[in-house]
């Protein structure tokens, strides 16, 4: 057992089935002799219910990812190459393919909106950023991932027009942003809650085992007290009636 084994067993998971999991598997490497081993498997994070719906991408669709993983190869490429008209063509390529693999992703996991944006947030990221790209290849994200770096974009052949005034478009655009961060941000708050209460429950039944066997030892320690002091007794009788019986035996043999 290593912890890559352990931790692609756990990844493959629905967050709820997660914190549980994790916990039989610690214990598990700490029966086995393993304590660096259990405590590396207890740092382990549990996934956020979009971390998880990207994660079922490398295993439940491993083809559709690896196609968006090369469009986003080959996009960096062109923006280090600076080629104009490749960009353009992987433009267009890499709004098709994350539309279709972003639908995968909504589709196996039944997701909310805020999830779901995040979902596209972790898939954009992946297209544009190498790092990014080889965590979702992996499987194995406990959270979103997001890239605020420079995104490669097609080359502007002429000189942009003036920034124009926002419209109302625009700034209901902004307000549904706002709204989806909110709605983001409730449902990590949502998670950690249910996280703490799993664990809460966890320490609660940990800290009733404990009592109730501390207990049993303490009676046990009680009854091993009598049963030493009977042996004790029992001892100095046993010593007494051998020095007795040594002594009527000599009178017998005067």
């Amino acid at each position: 057992m290593d912890l890559d084994e352990v931790a692609d067993r756990l990844y493959a998971l629905p967050p709820s089935e997660f914190t549980a999991a994790r916990t039989a598997e610690a214990r598990a490497a700490k029966d086995a002799g393993e304590a660096g081993l259990s405590r590396d498997i207890a740092k382990l994070r549990r996934p956020t219910v979009s971390a998880w719906a990207v994660n079922r991408l490398s295993r439940e669709h491993p083809d559709e990812l690896a196609e968006l993983l090369e469009v986003g190869e080959r996009l960096r490429a062109a923006w280090a190459e600076q080629d104009a008209d490749e960009l353009a063509a992987l433009t267009q390529r890499r709004a098709e393919v994350t539309g279709k693999v972003g639908r995968l992703a909504r589709q196996a996991a039944g997701l909310s909106p805020a999830a779901g944006t995040e979902v596209d947030q972790t898939l954009d990221a992946a297209l544009v950023d190498a790092d990014a790209a080889a965590e979702v290849r992996r499987g194995r994200l406990a959270k979103p991932l997001h890239y605020s770096g420079f995104a490669p974009a097609p080359i502007p052949r002429e000189r942009p027009a003036a920034r124009k005034r926002k419209t109302p478009e625009d700034e209901a655009a902004e307000a549904r942003q706002r709204e989806e961060a909110e709605a983001r941000k409730a449902e990590e708050r949502a998670e950690a809650e249910a996280a703490h209460r799993e664990w809460r429950q966890a320490l609660d039944a940990a800290e009733k085992e404990h009592d109730e066997r501390a207990e049993k030892v303490k009676r046990l320690e009680g009854k091993l007290a009598k049963a030493r002091k009977r042996l004790e007794d029992s001892r100095q009788r046993l010593e007494v009636t051998r020095r007795e019986e040594r002594h009527a035996r000599q009178r017998l043999e005067r």
